[in-house]
């Protein structure tokens, strides 16, 4: 007769989160969202980005229309003859890199600074602070725009203009809990080891603010998503050479009245079952992790 297996933290985290049949189907419509985004050089039957394969044409073309290549258009083409499935796989993955890409970046810099503001107090965390007050004072979108308005279109600096709107609501949250955490009694023997403060930071303090951090990391990637797509859609986030789902949304708009909805109606889909799959996702860890939110 074998002994019960020993239930670790890891296996009654997973038993928990399976307990939730909507945080189950977001994390597999999610996991499947990245596939796509992931294997779309061999799932799409076009490559937008080839003006070779582009016939102006086969412009706004209804979902089910043949091409000249033998393919048929699912989801019809937008007006420069672009596949719109083909289009949303290669968007899908722009959408994602900026959005975990900079939920990643900014994670590091507010985490470092809410730590350091904790750890150190007085001086430091005033100044450390009073600039999380000052970022946090203006809307997340204007600040966007300033920034993107100086360094203008390009991935790289849609994912620079977001860490510096994200990277205050880490170091806020970040600091809160690390406060408590910072007088607790393994923190001050720590210290009275003479351990080195990167050491106590990163080794002792750090690994008991990953929870709320996890939980913070998700909705800001769902946020960051929705953030970029508005960018593109306002025309000052990423470079029509590489469409976003924001951008297809744009290059749509203004066929609505004309009855070409399925330029802007899919890529709007598929941008709401994203943001919402990681949403539903973010809340059920919320709940897991959050010992005061468990029934």
């Amino acid at each position: 007769m074998t002994a019960p297996r020993e239930e670790t933290p890891f296996r009654r985290f997973v038993s928990e989160f399976a307990a939730s049949k909507l945080a189950l189907f977001g994390l597999t419509v999610f996991t499947i969202i990245a596939l796509l985004a992931i294997f779309a050089n061999w799932i799409a039957p076009q490559n937008p980005y080839d003006l070779a394969q582009l016939d102006i044409m086969d412009g706004r073309l209804p979902p089910g229309s043949k091409a000249a290549a033998g393919f048929t258009y699912l989801l019809g083409t937008d007006d420069q003859g672009r596949d719109m499935f083909s289009g949303m796989l290669y968007g899908l993955r722009i959408s994602l890199m900026v959005g975990v890409g900079s939920a990643m970046f900014a994670a590091v810099v507010g985490t470092t600074l809410g730590l350091l503001a904790a750890f150190f107090g007085r001086r430091t965390d005033t100044i450390i602070m009073r600039l999380v007050d000052l970022q946090l004072s203006f809307p997340s979108i204007l600040v966007a725009l300033m920034i993107l308005a100086v360094l203008g279109k390009g991935i790289m600096n849609v994912v620079l203009a977001l860490v510096m709107v994200e990277w205050a609501g880490y170091a806020r949250n970040v600091r809160a809990i690390a406060m408590v955490e910072r007088r607790k009694e393994y923190i001050e023997a720590a210290a009275c080891l003479a351990l080195p403060w990167r050491r106590i930071m990163f080794r002792h303090l750090l690994p008991n603010c990953l929870p709320p951090l996890i939980v913070i990391a998700t909705q800001q990637v769902a946020r960051a998503i929705a953030l970029e797509a508005t960018l593109s859609f306002l025309g000052l986030g990423v470079p029509i050479t590489e469409p976003s789902l924001g951008l297809l949304i744009a290059n749509g708009y203004q066929y609505m009245l004309s009855g070409k909805y399925w330029i802007s109606f899919y890529p709007g889909i598929a941008l709401l079952v994203t943001i919402v799959s990681i949403n539903l996702v973010g809340d059920h860890l919320r709940d897991v992790l959050n010992p005061r939110l468990k029934r």
